[in-house]
């Protein structure tokens, strides 16, 4: 297993970011000027070969990055290894909002719909990424979805799931993507963008590791989106560093 850091929130360094989890080597790219779309590429095809050259040596990449816009570079990085995995994305959030339907034109809350292959020319086909197929994703513990995000989802072929319910999720090698954020913020304060009604931290971290020893994750992300600083972690820490450490 290999544990990279990505301390970056889109294209913003956040080298204070506290991560959940150890992690060993830091992905640290020289932005260039630009808008956040190009520096967001070239940040994540340091994150894509990365990926790449794990699964290479046939290690399982933990990626840990303060948004999700880090999933773009993970999975393209895991197709590069000549894999085509589904994907299970546990959020708060829909992150299917589009540059067409968004209210708040947060560009955090357009990966999961990035990878389904809209607007390849913002950055997805700089990064080799292939689009996943909709029913080749499944979106767990979301709650707090945007009307836009609403009648998507009705129509799209993406399943929905609860935490506590993983049964019929796409077949593996998976992509397990986990924003911290799906955690009720009554037990982990501090989130950029707190949902509340969610489940706790040992729910969450059990359906995690059941997915783990299912065998069928390749790669696992986490987003930290958090304040810098304003994050309470030491439950969290031992409970996701015990189900990572056995998978």
């Amino acid at each position: 297993m290999t544990r990279f850091l990505v301390p970056y929130h889109l294209d913003e360094h956040l080298p204070d970011l506290v991560a959940p989890v150890s992690t060993g080597e830091t992905v640290r790219v020289e932005l260039p000027v630009g808008d956040p779309w190009q520096r967001m590429t070239v940040l994540h095809e340091r994150v894509a070969g990365a990926v790449a050259t794990a699964i290479g040596r046939r290690e399982r990449p933990v990626v840990v990055a303060g948004d999700c816009m880090a999933s773009l570079g993970t999975v393209a990085g895991m197709q590069r290894a000549g894999l085509r995995p589904g994907v299970v994305w546990f959020d708060a959030h829909g992150d299917v909002q589009t540059l067409e339907t968004s209210g708040s034109g947060y560009l955090g809350g357009f990966p999961l719909r990035l990878l389904t292959g809209y607007r390849p020319e913002l950055i997805g086909a700089s990064l080799g990424l292939v689009a996943v197929p909709e029913d080749q994703i499944a979106l767990v513990g979301a709650r707090d979805l945007d009307p836009p995000e609403v009648t998507y989802l009705a129509a799209a072929a993406i399943r929905q799931r609860t935490v506590t319910d993983l049964t019929d999720l796409p077949a593996g090698p998976l992509y397990l993507h986990l924003d911290l954020d799906v955690i009720d913020p009554a037990a982990l304060p501090g989130m950029r963008y707190p949902a509340s009604g969610g489940p706790g931290i040992d729910t969450v971290t059990a359906a995690v590791g059941q997915l783990l020893a299912s065998g069928a994750v390749a790669a696992l992300g986490l987003a930290c989106v958090w304040q810098p600083g304003a994050v309470a972690v030491d439950q969290l820490r031992t409970s996701l560093e015990g189900v990572i450490t056995q998978w």
